[in-house]
């Protein structure tokens, strides 16, 4: 499970990477570490087609049956949960992302805490990348939570139940914002680790 990662791309940066979009971008900080509940930076399809950036709450607020707390991972693709999420193309987005981290299993001997470990693309790609995510309107604003799957051999040495599904710009994003379900699902399959490396 991911519960923590950076987005530390400018608004050109952006643009440069998933094309043009709108939405008030006149000021986008960088998040160097994005929690759960905290709000960060969505593109999302309009109805037009256009892409439009928002800031969006990570965690879908959860079912009454689980005591209501936000989900952040959607990892039981067929859970009915997330049926119109995931149906509807309307409801995916994409969630941008230059690193994200995952924690040891055992603690540092010497400060007795888990120690944090950051995954990103490797050096020769653009930092920039993006989770397939989905998204719900919500009394307090938009909400959004992202896919998780397998993990790689690279992520798996740290975490080895899950790793965030991650989208290279063009074809997966247009496959993921775009197509039928099952097209759209077959997305969720671990990374390839060679494309990755460990960032800190």
């Amino acid at each position: 499970m991911c519960n923590l990662y950076s987005m530390t791309a400018t608004v050109d940066e952006m643009r440069r990477i998933f094309g043009p979009f709108e939405g008030d971008t006149s000021n986008v900080p960088a998040y160097d570490e994005i929690y759960p509940n905290y709000s960060a930076p969505v593109l999302r399809r309009k109805e037009d087609g256009g892409l439009k950036l928002e800031m969006m709450k990570w965690g879908f607020p959860g079912p009454q049956a689980a005591g209501g707390r936000p989900v952040t991972n959607v990892r039981n693709l067929d859970s009915g949960f997330w049926h119109n999420a995931l149906n509807d193309p309307a409801r995916r987005c994409i969630v941008p992302v230059t690193s994200f981290c995952e924690w040891t299993a055992e603690p540092d001997p010497s400060t007795k805490r888990k120690s944090k470990v950051w995954f990103g693309l490797s050096e020769e790609h653009h930092p920039l990348f993006a989770f397939a995510g989905i998204w719900r309107p919500g009394e307090g604003g938009p909400y959004m939570a992202f896919l998780t799957c397998e993990a790689n051999q690279l992520v798996g040495e740290v975490h080895p139940k899950a790793m965030p599904v991650m989208l290279t710009p063009g074809a997966d994003v247009d496959q993921w914002l775009s197509s039928e379900r099952a097209n759209a699902c077959a997305l969720a399959r671990p990374f390839a680790e060679t494309s990755m490396r460990r960032v800190s």
